[in-house]
Order: structure tokens, then sequence, then C-alpha cells
């Protein structure tokens, strides 16, 4: 049973108006069609390494396509809650922020695409940023941030998206998590209990809690290594 105090924080959840304008572009998309439209353009420009489902290869592209946009507040949602619990909160609320105004402010470098196309270029913002954070995490501390990797996905969505836009979005990234890193060391003693807590006991309860940071999104991507194919997917 849902409490008045649960049912009124869920009411007044920052992520709401993300997840409102993720809706409301799934609706629009549902009558005009536009985002099978796209990915059907595209799906012929995807770089080789990139294997689609032999079978409804556009229709399963478009959901991979919902599902990396909707990812983004549940990421959000899932590493605020780990965060506060951690008591880490006020060194990762910056991130975010600036996570959640790409949908809720996007950059002009955003163009006035169809709705759910947008949504992707926002998305990809999001996901690199949390990704090139989570990097520059783990370099320094030994490991992520958040146990998520959606580099593949990602990788995905750089090829939908297409060049040179997607390096734009790319550079635009880099800029952010520079300033961010610069201002938000991840320095502390929170931080040290942080790292250390989870180099001994893992991120076991945290990935049951939160099956989205290892969905698996149903789309092969494969790499040449050592003359040796193997397939990962995302």
């Amino acid at each position: 049973m849902i409490t008045y105090n649960q049912y009124t924080g869920t009411m007044n959840d920052p992520l709401n108006p993300i997840r409102q304008l993720i809706r409301q572009a799934q609706e629009q998309d549902s009558a005009s069609g536009k985002l099978l439209e796209f990915v059907e353009c595209r799906k012929g420009h995807l770089h080789n390494a990139i294997k689609l489902p032999a079978d409804k290869a556009t229709k399963k592209l478009a959901d991979f396509v919902v599902r990396y946009i909707k990812h983004v507040p549940d990421f959000i949602d899932a590493i605020r809650t780990m965060a506060q619990e951690a008591g880490i909160y006020e060194d990762v609320k910056p991130l975010l922020k600036i996570a959640s105004d790409y949908f809720l402010s996007p950059p002009s470098i955003v163009d006035p695409h169809s709705q759910l196309q947008a949504l992707l270029d926002e998305a990809y913002l999001a996901h690199r940023l949390l990704e090139e954070v989570n990097d520059r995490f783990m370099a320094k501390s030994g490991i992520p941030l958040a146990p998520m990797d959606m580099t593949l996905a990602n990788v995905i969505a750089h090829e939908l998206i297409g060049e040179p836009f997607a390096n734009e979005l790319d550079q635009a990234v880099l800029f952010s998590a520079e300033l961010l890193l610069d201002e938000q060391g991840f320095t502390g003693e929170h931080i040290e209990d942080y790292v250390l807590t989870h180099k001994v006991k893992g991120w076991q309860q945290e990935l049951e809690r939160w099956p989205c940071l290892v969905e698996d999104l149903s789309i092969s991507v494969e790499f040449d290594l050592d003359d040796d194919e193997t397939a990962t997917r995302h």
C-alpha cells in the first residue's frame, strides 16, 4: 500500500517532468510514425559492426531508441538514491542536474527534430556525460560511480544520430564534464567510504534493486579483436 508521503513524494519527484516529456513524445510519435521513418532512413548508414535483428529490424531499432531515452531518468533516479543513502548526494547533485537539464533545458545545439528524435539527442548527451564521469571516477578510485555500462548503447546512439552532429554532442559533453570535474573533485570522507564499501562488497544489492543498470537493450555490436569476433548485446 502506498502511503500519503510516498504518493506526494512521487508527485513531487523532479524526474516527473522528464518522464512526462517522454510519454508525450511517445504519444505524438504513435500518431505520426516519425521515429520509424527516422530509423528506417538511418538503418542503412549504421556501421557494419552493428548487427540488427533479422526480423523486424526497424521496429526493434525504434524500440531500442525509446528504451535508451527512458533509461536516463531511471539512471538518474538510481544514482540519486545511491548517493543520498551513501551521504554523497551533494557531490553528485551537479552531475545529475546537468543530465536532467539536457532534457528540461536542452542546449541550442540540439535541433528541433520530431520530438522523439530530439529526445534521442538529449538522451545521448545525458548518457555520454554519465559515462564520461563514471570513467573518470573509475580511473581515479578504481570503481565506477555507479555500476552501469552504456558504452555500446552509446555507440549505437552515436551511429543513429550520425556524424558530424554526434561528434558535436560529444564535444559538448566533454566540455561539461571538464567544468564539472574541475568544480567537483569527488573527494572527502564520504566518498572514500563509498569507494571502500563497494570495493569490499561489490554492487550486487544495487543491481538487484535497479535492474535498469544492467538491462539488455537487445542490439548486437561486434568488434574484431585479434581477428576473433566477439559480440556484446546492449
